[in-house]
């Protein structure tokens, strides 16, 4: 891997909270801070093409997101997403050919102690450097194709679809 493309589109991981978990607003990008926290051994540009819960993209959304990661001439790309829509933009992601993307996000803000945020995201860059093209779900500890795999809302996390 030369370079890793990282694109956010908010969600959860990028959320910082005024009260007890319910007004909040999508901050910037924590995927950037943790990577040279960690002190990787790569490069990696982030592009941060929008700020929402996930429950909040829309179609235009999705489609922006896919002409902005078939335009990166980045093989590899990391996706940061919110986790109650994310297999909904990773089909469509699906669409682009000769890339691997990796969706991943958080069920903590980033900035909460004892998030899940650094876990899910070293386990997307270890797939984004490991899988063959195509789209994938890397959330759990898990790597899911994501025609396979569903949120499961009341258990908080990702399980294989039925």
């Amino acid at each position: 891997m030369d370079s890793l493309c990282i694109v956010t589109t908010g969600g959860t991981i990028d959320k910082i909270y005024f009260d007890d978990k319910s007004d909040y607003q999508v901050g910037e990008p924590q995927i950037g801070r943790i990577l040279e926290e960690l002190g990787v051994a790569f490069r990696f540009t982030v592009i941060p093409i929008i700020r929402k819960d996930s429950l909040h993209i829309t179609a235009t959304d999705r489609d922006l997101l896919k002409q902005t990661i078939a335009a990166q001439p980045a093989r590899h790309v990391l996706v940061t997403h919110g986790t109650d829509t994310m297999v909904e933009t990773a089909r469509v992601l699906a669409e682009i050919p000769d890339k691997t993307i990796v969706l991943t996000g958080a069920l903590n803000p980033a900035r909460f102690r004892g998030s899940d945020a650094e876990f899910n995201i070293g386990t997307a860059v270890g797939a984004v450097q490991s899988l063959p093209p195509g789209v994938y779900i890397a959330m759990n500890g898990r790597v899911w194709d994501p025609r396979k795999v569903r949120k499961n809302v009341a258990a908080n996390r990702f399980e294989a679809a039925d």
